[in-house]
């Protein structure tokens, strides 16, 4: 368990110091391949932090076991690099004995949709209050470049030399259905937009999700290149922004609308009639499930909030009747054993 290095006193208040990325910035040595998308996701966290406005020892960061989940020790706060595909289980303990703290999850696509996809389908059925990010660079790096559960079908790596066999993984398919209040998608290369859908998903109040493209440049470079890249972001991908209607292109020329459920795109649309209207805020989930079906040649890849909704919470809602209990009066631990059908073994 790592810790941070200074302590700022109270959880959200007027007399907390004010905080810079560099006071979440800690004394380890990052040990990432050099031009990893890891570390764009590290510095657009630690600039995001300060403007929480937490104390540091009210924020934890739990990981697995992955490249991604050498996480905790480069950010000053709380951490635990924990068991592989383990890291929703003890964020859930860790949130629900401890509802005040700010609890981060740092996954990969294999780490989090492989051996740990039954705890993370559950962390997000339960709407608990947790930050998930997942990182997505579609291979396995840490233990060489084998693929992964989102690897496209038909990849080649060294685990599958004539083409992977199977469909992969959606993570924002998986999130959506398990019920996820707040779900995104960024880009490592969009630095910008990447603090901006971490700040978001922060402060959500129940378990929020976020996917980063994140580019492994030593296993499975320029996976998302196609579209990712600066010079092409604006005609291949679309941004969502909840309430406006969809459009991209350098000047926001094109469009997007519905032929039933199908998705079409409308080139040079002059007006908004008829393009589709982006809901965030829809309690049903088929219109984020239609946007998640586009993907790159056919579509722009959108990216941005999918979904953002009110829910109670698991640990509220477990603290309400820990609560509730206390209210009734403490009882008598002996009266509590002897409660029931019990009986003597001589």
């Amino acid at each position: 368990m790592t810790a941070p290095t200074a302590s700022n006193d109270g959880l959200i208040s007027p007399d907390l110091p004010v905080l810079t990325r560099k006071d979440f910035v800690t004394d380890q040595e990052v040990r990432w391949c050099p031009g990893c998308g890891d570390y764009s996701i590290l510095a657009q966290m630690q600039k995001m932090l300060p403007e929480l406005g937490i104390a540091r020892e009210n924020i934890v960061f739990i990981s697995g076991i992955g490249c991604s989940s050498r996480f905790p020790y480069y950010v000053n706060t709380y951490g635990f690099h924990s068991i592989h595909g383990r890291a929703p289980t003890i964020a859930t303990g860790l949130k629900t004995a401890r509802p005040e703290l700010t609890v981060f999850v740092i996954t990969g696509d294999g780490d989090g949709l492989s051996i740990g996809g039954n705890h993370l389908l559950h962390a997000m059925r339960r709407n608990i209050d947790l930050n998930i990010i997942l990182f997505n660079n579609r291979i396995y790096g840490l233990t060489k470049g084998q693929y992964s559960p989102t690897s496209e079908f038909g990849k080649i790596t060294k685990s599958s030399p004539y083409g992977t066999t199977e469909r992969p993984l959606n993570p924002i398919r998986i999130a959506l259905a398990a019920g996820a209040t707040f779900v995104a998608r960024a880009v490592d290369r969009d630095t910008k937009h990447l603090e901006e859908m971490l700040y978001r998903a922060a402060k959500h109040r129940g378990v929020s999700f976020v996917e980063v493209y994140q580019n492994c440049n030593i296993f499975n470079d320029g996976a998302f290149a196609a579209f990712a890249e600066k010079e092409v972001r604006a005609e291949r991908m679309i941004y969502l922004e909840h309430g406006k209607p969809l459009r991209f292109g350098k000047n926001n020329e094109h469009g997007i609308r519905l032929n039933g459920f199908t998705p079409e795109i409308v080139e040079n649309a002059e007006s908004d009639d008829g393009l589709l209207v982006h809901d965030a805020h829809a309690e049903n989930i088929t219109l984020a499930n239609i946007l998640v079906g586009m993907d790159y040649p056919d579509f722009p890849v959108p990216v941005g909030v999918f979904r953002d909704v009110d829910a109670p919470t698991f640990d509220q809602l477990v603290q309400q009747q820990v609560d509730e209990a206390i209210a009734k009066g403490r009882g008598s631990l002996e009266d509590a054993l002897r409660a029931g059908e019990t009986w003597v073994v001589e």
